[in-house]
């Protein structure tokens, strides 16, 4: 019987599921990052909210601006989670969750 091996997965085509907590406006710059690498990240939103509503639209609005330009995708998990994925991987999503 002919035994078959699985493919060999190099570490630099592994895609990470990846969660964040934005604090302030500047993490942004790491999920950023993060996408750009290729990785996934559900980002919580509340703690960024509760201190500040402006910052808190101004950095998705950021974000929404970042993944279209990079070709990935962004979607609401509820009332305080995003989720961000590099061009590789698609979410399917609703009309009224982002654009």
């Amino acid at each position: 019987m002919n035994e078959v091996n699985p493919p060999q997965v190099s570490q630099d085509s592994t895609i990470y599921l990846k969660a964040f907590s934005i604090k302030k406006f500047s993490d942004i710059e790491t999920i950023k990052m993060e996408v750009s690498s290729g990785n996934i990240i559900v980002a919580k939103i509340t703690q960024l909210a509760n201190k500040s509503l402006e910052d808190t639209q101004q950095a998705i609005n950021e974000l929404i601006i970042f993944v279209k330009n990079l070709g990935g995708s962004i979607a609401r998990l509820g009332d305080e989670r995003l989720i961000i994925a590099p061009p590789s991987i698609k979410i399917w999503k609703e009309k009224d969750n982002f654009r």
